[in-house]
Order: structure tokens, then C-alpha cells, then sequence
């Protein structure tokens, strides 16, 4: 049990506290690598080139995936371990049951369970159009998704083992960790502290963690994932149930992209959408809907003697 004495931080001062870690954090971390990019080997040059975009590293490797690593440790890891150190009367990383071997193994047949669905939707998403009266809008998020794009081709589709490695380090491991500790740790605590109900905490929280990446006709299979990853820590109280649901997810792109480049595959095979049978998609569901509530069963179960989230807002 946590023996601070003092009197806890309102969820808004703990919210302003996370925003101004964010900021700072951020902004310092990707500034230092930043530096170290643009000052060797020819990189200020190339940066103004291009006009700033990440695309000027795109032949320098090295110092991409550091800015990577750098934005998910400074925007999202960094922050949420700081005010974990600030405000220690709060549990903002909960780990209970971590060795219930079970919940870890449902959490990724949920995942691939749903997968026929959220490829139904995700083509729905990026098929998406605006009215005649938005389509200067539409135009700007197809552009920053085509400049994303871009820069994920250049870092996907590798044919060395070392890369696919480093790629799953980059792109799987540290943002599953860092963005999981951020999202359904330091956020969802203060959200469920603001609003008092785990449902709505679960989709706001999942909500902003789509909008953050700024990827648009990819918003809503984003949304469901945080949906997912949401519930899964809700249900458990274990911050790693979600960080391996996130780690498998990023990870099977990872490989994909990486078999795909062996079979003479583009990215845009990657980022096309599969059509199935309905009876896939009603299979697929159905399977969803038990494997959730076996999940829900046997997460309750172990918490028969614990504390309950809508009681402690211990998420």
C-alpha cells in the first residue's frame, strides 16, 4: 500500500501536469537527435532540401529509427513515467495477475479474431470522401497520409533479417510500451478520474489515442485497437496485457511487410484492405464476442479479492 501523505492532485492539475511533460519532453528529446541528424554528414543540407520533412533521413537509417525511438520515449514514455514520480499516491500502472498466462493468450486470438472486421472497416475508412464544401480539407489529410506513407515504405519494406529486427525494436516494442503507459496508464487514469465511468474513459482515451497519429483515413481501425487495448486493461488491471496486444499488432506489420518484400510485393499490397465472405465476417464476430467475454470471465476472476475500477478509479 502507498504511504504518501499529502493530498492528492485534481485530475485537471494532473492533466495540465501530463500536457506540459508532453511538450517539453517531446520537444526536447526529438530536438536533440534532431540536431545530431541535421549536423553530420551532409544532413542540414538535405533537410532544408526538402523543407524539414522526415523524409530528408530517408537514406539515413541510422538516424531515422533514433528519431523514432526518440518520439515515442519523449512524446508518450518519458512523460508518463515523470508523473507517475510526481504524483506516487496514484497507481497509473497497475500490474495486477501479470503471470495469468491465459489473458495474455486471449488478448491476441481477440486481435486476430476481429481481423476480418477491421479490414471491413479500415477499407470503409480509406475510402472515405468529404463534401464539395471540404475538399480542401481532404485534399491536406490525402497528402499527409501520402507523405506517411512515404516514409513507412522506406522503413518497412527491408529484405535483411538485422532490419526487420530493428524495425520490430522501433516500431513494435518501444511504441507498445511507450504509447500503452501513456494512453491506458497516465490518460485513462485521469479521464476515469474527470469522468467517473469506465466506458466513456475507454473510447475518449481511445479516441485521442487515433487522433494523435494524425493518420485520417486510418482513424477508426486506430480507434477500435484503442477500444481493444482499452477494455483489456480495464478488465485486468495489468498495464502489460495491452503493451503485448499492441507489441503483436505493430509487430505482425512489421513481418508482413517484410515477407511481402521477398514476394515482390509493394506497400501498397501491405495497405490494401482483403474482402471476405460474410460468413467470415459473422464467424469472426461471433468468435470476437465469446473470446471478450471468456476474457471478461476469467479477468474478473482473478480480481475476485481485489479492488474494483469503478470503485478505486485505479486504472
Amino acid at each position: 500500500m502507498n504511504q504518501y501523505i499529502g493530498r492528492p492532485n485534481s485530475p485537471w492539475s494532473s492533466l495540465l501536469i501530463l500536457l506540459g511533460l508532453t511538450l517539453a519532453c517531446s520537444v526536447g528529446v526529438q530536438f536533440i537527435i534532431l540536431l545530431l541528424g541535421i549536423f553530420s554528414d551532409g544532413g542540414l543540407a538535405e533537410v532544408l532540401q526538402n523543407e524539414g520533412s522526415l523524409s530528408s533521413f530517408s537514406n539515413r537509417p541510422f538516424f531515422l529509427y533514433a528519431l523514432l525511438i526518440a518520439s515515442s520515449f519523449g512524446t508518450f514514455l518519458l512523460p508518463a513515467f515523470i508523473l507517475q514520480r510526481l504524483e506516487p499516491y496514484f497507481n497509473y500502472f497497475p500490474t495486477e495477475n501479470r503471470k495469468d498466462g491465459m489473458a495474455y493468450v486471449i488478448a491476441i486470438a481477440l486481435l486476430f479474431a476481429f481481423g476480418p472486421i477491421m479490414q471491413l472497416i479500415g477499407g470503409a475508412n480509406a475510402q472515405m470522401t468529404f463534401p464539395d464544401s471540404l475538399k480542401g480539407v481532404e485534399t491536406w489529410m490525402r497528402l499527409q497520409e501520402d507523405n506517411m506513407a512515404n516514409l513507412m515504405e522506406s522503413i518497412v519494406m527491408v529484405d535483411q533479417c538485422e532490419l526487420l529486427f530493428v524495425n520490430i525494436i522501433a516500431l513494435a516494442v518501444v511504441p507498445a510500451i511507450a504509447e500503452e503507459y501513456y494512453f491506458r496508464g497516465s490518460l485513462m487514469h485521469i479521464i476515469q478520474r474527470l469522468v467517473k465511468n469506465y466506458h466513456i474513459t475507454v473510447w475518449l482515451s481511445a479516441i485521442i489515442f487515433s487522433a494523435i497519429h494524425v493518420q485520417f483515413f486510418g482513424f477508426f481501425p486506430r480507434m477500435i485497437l484503442g477500444v481493444f487495448f482499452g477494455y483489456m486493461f480495464v478488465w485486468t488491471q495489468n498495464i502489460w496485457i495491452p503493451i503485448l496486444a499492441h507489441f503483436v499488432n505493430n509487430a505482425t506489420i512489421a513481418v508482413v511487410a517484410f515477407v511481402y518484400f521477398h514476394q515482390g510485393k509493394t506497400y501498397a499490397d501491405l495497405q490494401s484492405y482483403d474482402s471476405y465472405s460474410i460468413f467470415v465476417y459473422i464467424g469472426g464476430f461471433i468468435l470476437t464476442i465469446l473470446l471478450g467475454i471468456w476474457f471478461y470471465k476469467i479477468s474478473k476472476e482473478k480480481q475476485a479479492n481485489g479492488e474494483r475500477l469503478e470503485k478505486n478509479t485505479s486504472i
